[in-house]
């Protein structure tokens, strides 16, 4: 039985490699992104044994969300992305810092969204330089490490 283009653009999986990465209005180019998770904290209740049941009785529950730590890595370029990230980094000032939403699309081949992940109030904690060794034949690296209030997750139309 042959498989039609339709078929398989329904049933197979979207490579990871073809996404766009949107910080504020500003769309930049990342080699990886990492830490698109939602996650809850667990409460563990214990009460005491009752008639119907010895010992003593444990029930789990799900407690408040936790901010996401995402992380993005991109090679080091000589345009104003490095800009960018570095003056948004020097915003951050205690308790007050320019908190922008992040969106991440997952693309079809057309380059067209799929999928998006919205990142909610996010500011950079972190933004690592590139790693510098001599004998090395690696493309220099940045890391940028943002928190987030919440991580949302929609189908695009």
């Amino acid at each position: 039985m042959a498989t039609t283009a339709a078929t398989i653009k329904q049933n197979y999986p979207l490579p990871v490699y073809n996404y766009r990465v949107t910080i504020g209005d500003q769309s930049l180019g990342f080699s990886e992104v990492s830490g698109l998770q939602i996650v809850y904290e667990t409460i563990t209740y214990r009460q005491s044994q009752t008639a119907e049941k010895i010992g003593p009785n444990v029930m789990h529950m799900p407690g408040r969300g936790t901010p996401a730590e995402l992380t993005l890595k991109r090679g080091f370029i000589q345009v104003n992305q490095i800009e960018y990230l570095y003056n948004w980094m020097t915003t951050i000032q205690l308790n007050q810092t320019d908190k922008r939403d992040i969106q991440i699309d997952l693309c079809d081949e057309k380059g067209k969204a799929v999928v998006r992940w919205k990142v909610i109030d996010c500011f950079p904690v972190t933004l690592d330089a590139p790693t510098f060794e001599a004998n090395g034949e690696d493309v220099a690296i940045e890391s940028l490490t943002i928190m987030a209030s919440d991580v949302q997750f929609e189908k695009v139309a």
